[in-house]
């Protein structure tokens, strides 16, 4: 189902979405929308934060591009339009990369679900009007993630990180909706520690 790889430093690979068998349209949320506009952006057809969402903005990206290639204009990335996109912009997957880096930094020795749980905060936080409507920028928002602080970010991802971005990114959130997280063995944060809690999971309590 994948098409047009290219390697990451890790050794695995990002695939763009494939031209046979994917089609994406308005309403859909998925690592593949991310990658979509990722390549629309690189073209200059879409300038908003990249977000993994297919919504109005994403529609209208892909509306030009097929426009400019002559393509039919209805602004759902089919067969055809993928196919045509896949040859003028490679999938790169940076936004993907961040993602994951996130994870492995916050949350390396947690369970599976636990990583999963730190990409949904971030994919939540994403959807949230209180943090910025991109994915790298709510990443890297001054003083939210230690990862970032302490530089933990710039340790190499594991596949399982990869693996919890992507289905983070495919919409998975064993939070229930949380936009906050913390250790409460090591937290120091008075404000942190006010907020209710929705769930624990492994060592880290999730909040709203």
């Amino acid at each position: 189902m994948l098409l047009g790889a290219c390697a990451l430093t890790l050794g695995l690979t990002v695939a763009a979405p494939s031209a046979g068998a994917q089609k994406l349209e308005q309403g859909v949320r998925s690592e593949h929308v991310l990658q979509l506009q990722e390549q629309l952006s690189d073209l200059g057809y879409f300038d908003a934060g990249l977000t993994g969402y297919y919504g109005t903005i994403t529609k209208g990206a892909v509306r030009k591009f097929q426009q400019a290639q002559g393509l039919s204009a209805d602004g759902v990335a089919g067969p055809a339009t993928l196919n045509r996109l896949n040859k003028k912009a490679k999938a790169e997957g940076e936004t993907l990369r961040q993602l994951a880096k996130l994870i492995h930094g916050e949350a390396r020795g947690e369970s599976f679900e636990g990583q999963v749980a730190v990409g949904a905060v971030v994919m939540n936080r994403v959807h949230s009007n209180a943090f910025p409507s991109s994915i790298s920028k709510v990443i890297f928002q001054k003083g939210q993630f230690t990862a970032i602080d302490d530089g933990q970010f710039n340790t190499k991802p594991t596949a399982t990180s990869y693996k919890a971005a992507r289905k983070a990114l495919n919409g998975a959130d064993p939070t229930n909706g949380a936009l906050y997280y913390y250790n409460p063995k090591i937290a120091t944060s008075v404000w942190s520690k006010s907020r209710p809690t929705l769930l624990t999971i492994g060592q880290h309590d999730f909040t709203r």
